[in-house]
């Protein structure tokens, strides 16, 4: 980990922040294929960003915040877009915007123990990528065709697995911040015990 700005995977995911209120521009006004190239383009990054910071050895603290943050937006965008375009109904946004609100509790735990974010766990990571791909299905799944219906059935089992994972990664996250508080409770009683003769 470095504090290095201008790096390959930064760049990538800077670009995936660039693009957010773009594709939800184009999908505010019908224009489902460019959004759909754009949404494309952004799990592929998300996918190639991190395989390139492994690879170049070009992993920063920039990149630990851009990379998760640009997921965020983009799933935040596409709910907004999919409700608002009646593809998908209010309550799913409701259960995946109700897990980012429920994930500031351990957050807060966290800081006031004095602890950094914790690295984004691999359940986690798969999550946001079934996410990724299911938003672009469901888009396509609105129109008619055969191709849509394939879209919308394959599409809703991404949303399920996605959403499923989503909330099981804040469980494990919730967890790893519990032993962290125990942990850091119990060192804090032994350095605070009296020693024994």
């Amino acid at each position: 980990m470095n504090d290095r700005l201008w790096t390959w995977p930064n760049a990538l995911s800077l670009a995936r922040l660039i693009g957010v209120p773009v594709f939800l521009w184009l999908i505010l006004i019908h224009q489902d294929w460019w959004a759909f190239g754009i949404l494309v383009f952004a799990g592929l990054s998300d996918w190639l960003d991190g395989k390139l910071a492994r690879m170049l050895d070009q992993m920063s603290e920039l990149g630990t915040m851009l990379d998760p943050a640009a997921d965020r937006l983009y799933i935040f965008a596409t709910l907004i877009g999919l409700v608002v375009r009646d593809v998908v109904p209010l309550w799913v946004a409701l259960v995946l915007v109700g897990r980012e609100v429920y994930m500031a509790l351990p957050l807060t735990v966290l800081r006031r123990h004095d602890y950094a974010a914790l690295p984004v766990h691999f359940v986690g990571k798969t999550a946001t990528l079934c996410l990724l791909y299911a938003f672009p299905l469901l888009f396509l799944g609105a129109h008619s065709g055969t191709y849509a219906t394939f879209a919308k059935v394959f599409g809703w089992s991404f949303t399920i697995w996605g959403t499923g994972l989503y909330w099981w990664a804040a469980v494990l996250y919730t967890v790893q911040v519990r032993r962290l508080v125990l942990a850091d409770r119990s060192s804090g009683e032994l350095k605070g015990a009296e020693p024994r003769p």
